[in-house]
């Protein structure tokens, strides 16, 4: 089947997870955690390197960072790199009641088209990682999902996730399966693509330009069951004043690593100040005000990066040019500095660790 013709396009709207705010609600990474332990990893092991202790998860109403979830992101991505699909797996863990005030918004919205730009309008209080728009075409809908700012070593594992925990939570507002009419990766054929194809029940298509999903007009309007206009009113109050006040308790230093976990060209800071609104020197004295600096953040992203990417057998030379190294040698000496080993002892050290896993 071929590609949907851009030209069908009617309406759009947009909205980017990857944004300077990033506090979210601790449940995701519970559900994480829960998955790892069913195939045997400890919560030690989910959580190393997060800074989430794990007597933090029995905290019901507790919140992490974006980067800290992203670190469990990445354990479960190499240590469970054996198991086949297991974002997909994790994606069909999510369900409505987990997204708080913003899940019971979704449940009463009056149909699955208006829960999506719901969800779309308060994506920072869900767990996505992919930038979300909402294409309407002619008989149906179209969820696009640009994976284009998560990163590299941990990009399969989110869009598995999220495109299966969209398609799970609009099956639990409708009520019934829902059959959706397309569904895309942007990645090639995986050899269990098998397990798609059931989840999805309808036909799914690998190496597109593209991560979507698409349903017919009949399923997207069709009225909800608990559908409630006050009650979406509400919970839409509601969910802009904690949207406010997770952006208000934002520090400056995360907005700082945050944008620096975005792949390409941003690792200077007058560029990245620009970004937040304000200058380098008023940068500057935020974070030294926050105990750190610029370049602090930068190693310690670059750091996390570097273990990733090195973990998935990626060579020296490949993440010197993806973390901005003009030479190998300098990454080789950065890590070195880091890690007290060079970067290709601490690829084969891991490499060990994922053949005893």
């Amino acid at each position: 089947m071929a590609s949907p013709d851009k030209n069908m396009i009617l309406s759009v709207t947009v909205a980017d997870p990857m944004r300077t705010w990033n506090v979210r609600g601790i449940a995701s990474v519970r559900l994480l955690v829960g998955l790892g332990a069913e195939h045997g990893l400890s919560a030690a092991d989910c959580l190393r390197g997060s800074a989430i202790p794990v007597e933090g998860l029995e905290d019901l109403s507790g919140e992490v960072e974006t980067n800290q979830e992203l670190a469990v992101v990445r354990n479960l991505s190499r240590l469970l790199a054996h198991v086949p699909g297991i974002g997909l797996e994790a994606g069909k863990r999510y369900r409505f009641h987990g997204y708080g005030i913003l899940g019971y918004a979704l449940l009463s919205s009056r149909s699955l088209r208006s829960a999506a730009d719901f969800a779309i309008r308060y994506l920072d209080l869900t767990f996505a990682f992919n930038r979300y728009r909402t294409e309407k075409v002619p008989d149906g809908l179209r969820v696009v999902l640009d994976d284009s700012a998560i990163p590299e070593d941990c990009r399969r594992f989110l869009v598995e996730r999220d495109v299966t925990s969209t398609v799970a939570v609009m099956r639990q507002l409708l009520l019934k399966p829902l059959p959706v009419r397309r569904v895309s990766f942007s990645f090639e054929r995986p050899t269990y693509a098998e397990r798609f194809e059931e989840f999805f029940l309808g036909p799914v298509f690998f190496g597109e330009p593209a991560n979507t999903i698409e349903a017919s007009t009949e399923w997207v309007d069709q009225p909800l069951p608990q559908a409630d206009e006050p009650t979406v009113r509400l919970c839409e109050e509601q969910c802009r004043e904690l949207l406010d006040e997770r952006r208000m308790r934002t520090r400056i230093s995360e907005r700082v690593r945050q944008r620096l976990l975005r792949p390409a060209d941003a690792a200077k800071m007058e560029e990245v100040a620009a970004e937040l609104g304000m200058a380098p020197r008023t940068l500057h004295r935020h974070l030294d005000a926050e105990g750190t600096s610029f370049r602090q953040l930068l190693d310690e992203v670059r750091e996390a990066l570097a273990e990733g990417m090195l973990a998935h057998r990626m060579t020296v030379e490949e993440v010197a040019e993806r973390l901005g190294y003009s030479e190998a040698s300098s990454f080789v000496h950065a890590f070195k500095r880091w890690k007290g080993i060079s970067p290709k002892t601490y690829r084969q050290r891991s490499g060990d660790r994922n053949s005893k896993s």
